[in-house]
């Protein structure tokens, strides 16, 4: 048997050994990977672990942050601002919305029809725990000493 028949078939919409942001699945036979700590114990969560990755993309991030610095942004300011096409804009907005983490709102401005975002609190709440665990990687990375 060759080596490529060994392997179990590709499932649809895998790309990989591993999803990903799923651990890899245990391999009868192998060692699970080590972890930092003592031997057979879990070693301590890392702060990245913390990362939501529907507010960590970082046109999303930015979505968040600005609409959280205003009562509400247009979706042309957010456009020019991220450097996002229209399409690219409005799929962000789509995931967000989805999440519950900003509202979008049409209207018109004049004669004009525009589009506005809002960040809600479980917005608010979810860039808040982005924020404090971005700031926990920096502490880490301030004091840690090099090897």
């Amino acid at each position: 048997m060759s080596p490529a028949e060994d392997q179990p078939p590709e499932q649809p919409g895998r790309t990989g050994p591993e999803q990903p942001g799923q651990p890899a699945p245990e391999r009868p036979g192998q060692p699970a990977p080590e972890r930092p700590g003592q031997p057979g114990q879990p070693g301590p969560e890392h702060p990245t672990n913390g990362l939501d990755e529907t507010v960590h993309q970082r046109h999303r991030l930015g979505i968040l942050t600005i609409t959280a610095e205003a009562q509400r942004a247009e979706f042309g300011y957010l456009r020019e601002a991220l450097g996002l096409t229209p399409g690219n804009l409005s799929k962000h907005l789509t995931v967000l919305e989805q999440a519950a983490l900003v509202e979008v709102e049409k209207g018109y401005a004049g004669r004009r029809p525009r589009t506005w975002v809002r960040i809600t609190s479980r917005g608010r709440a979810a860039l808040a725990a982005e924020l404090a665990t971005l700031t926990e990687l920096v502490r880490r990375h301030a004091t840690t000493p090099p090897p």
